[in-house]
């Protein structure tokens, strides 16, 4: 060693040769992405209702007469039990086949499919309810009240459907605004309490709910209001036909043009919530008020506005009811608690508008089905909402999901960056 390689005081000696740098081994390209899938929210959703089946079966199962009588002698005989629960959970799944999406026993094409549009039927209230539940939650709102909205949205709607002689496009027009107005001006109380006072969106809306039911409640009772002349039941008089809407397919099929509205809403939400500054702001909200209103965001008024168009699209929901179907008048019960499943349609398509639509389409034919199942096969009615709660159990707790399907976590998933090399120094970034 030379006296210019002999270090002084305080110098390290560095090598010769600089050592080689540290790398990480890269996943390939098509691991990531099904890694991506494996661990998303779609799939979780999607597992989350092949769960909700699976356990339907079994309550199937263990409920049908067959199966109970055929596993006295289990023992002695168990191909005969496991035979009664093959037919007897597969006639249910079946039947809510036929009953949801195409019946095979039907002569023609056009009588086979009119399942379809049944399940799209009870799909459209739930759709725009759903949106409205759904654009709260981005928000950071937990929208409860979409009982209460629809209610005042069908009385709305309703009340200028019966009351007013109008041209049939002027009239329908009318009378969805108005329960689109509806709607929104009860959501926006919400709103403006949560705003101006502090008020919990979740206590108020479940009050609101009471408030719509009785105040509904009383105006069908009291002649002069919403009580058809005449009549003592609580029931409103008969829309008249300028004010409902018209049939998509004929008036063999009930698909009306709230189908088409719902799929509007759905384009419109997906706009508002992705491509908009105004829906730029609610995401933003949604992640973090305290952040939000650093940044320059009037929270305040976005609560405001955000309930104001979740108010509005439960609204739609409330119009659909009166304007749909209904042209012999409405009673209290007019919500059929769609207010209330549309928080688990919302949930399913987790918050986002074309999850939402998908959601409701599946939750319209567990209605449509069900009904098939329980006049065909004597299932109970009761096995399909309890198959619509699991759902609800199994989106609220991926991990259990994971756990069943051995799915990874998503915090399990590395992510690496080719190593860097600084000077003479390996650098790993992870």
């Amino acid at each position: 060693m030379t006296d210019s390689q002999i270090p002084t005081h305080g110098q390290i000696p560095v090598p010769s040769e600089a050592p080689e740098p540290v790398t990480t081994e890269q996943p390939s390209r098509f691991s990531g992405v099904l890694r991506e899938i494996a661990t998303g929210n779609a799939l979780i959703s999607v597992l989350a209702v092949v769960l909700a089946l699976v356990a339907g079966a079994v309550l199937i199962a263990i409920t049908d007469p067959g199966v109970r009588a055929a596993s006295a002698y289990f023992f002695g005989r168990p191909a005969d039990t496991f035979s009664a629960i093959w037919t007897a959970v597969s006639g249910a799944y079946t039947a809510l086949f036929q009953g949801s999406i195409y019946n095979f026993g039907r002569p023609t094409f056009a009588a086979g499919i009119k399942p379809f549009t049944e399940t799209l039927t009870f799909a459209t209230p739930l759709i725009a309810a759903g949106l409205g539940v759904a654009l709260g939650f981005r928000v950071g709102l937990f929208n409860i009240g979409g009982r209460g909205q629809m209610l005042i949205a069908a009385a709305a709607a309703g009340w200028v459907g019966f009351s007013f002689n109008l041209p049939w496009g002027v009239h329908l027009l009318v009378a969805l605004v108005a329960g689109l107005i509806g709607g929104a001006l009860w959501g926006g109380i919400v709103g403006l309490l949560k705003a101006r006072t502090g008020a919990h969106e979740v206590i108020v809306t479940i009050m609101l709910n009471y408030v719509a039911f009785y105040l509904i409640a009383y105006m069908l009772r009291t002649p002069g209001l919403l009580q058809a002349p005449g009549s003592s039941n609580p029931k409103s008089p008969a829309m008249k036909q300028t004010a409902v809407f018209p049939h998509l397919l004929g008036p063999t099929y009930n698909l009306t043009l709230g189908f088409i509205l719902v799929i509007i809403a759905t384009i419109y939400v997906w706009y508002l919530l992705s491509r908009s500054s105004l829906g730029f702001k609610f995401r933003a909200i949604g992640e973090n008020p305290h952040a939000a209103r650093v940044a320059g965001i009037n929270v305040k008024n976005m609560y405001v506005y955000a309930m104001l168009i979740s108010g509005a699209l439960v609204g739609l929901a409330g119009a659909n009811q009166v304007q749909g179907s209904i042209t012999t008048g409405f009673g209290s019960g007019i919500d059929a608690g769609i207010g209330f499943d549309a928080i688990t349609v919302a949930l399913l398509g987790r918050s986002r508008p074309w999850g939402v639509f998908v959601a409701g389409i599946l939750f319209g034919a567990f209605k449509a089905g069900g009904f098939t199942m329980q006049a065909s096969q004597n299932v109970p009615i009761d096995i399909v909402l309890v198959v619509q709660s699991l759902i609800v159990l199994f989106i609220a707790a991926p991990p259990l999901v994971r756990a069943v399907f051995r799915l990874p976590a998503p915090s399990v998933i590395p992510r690496v960056k080719p190593a860097k090399v600084s000077g003479k120094k390996a650098v790993v970034t992870k």
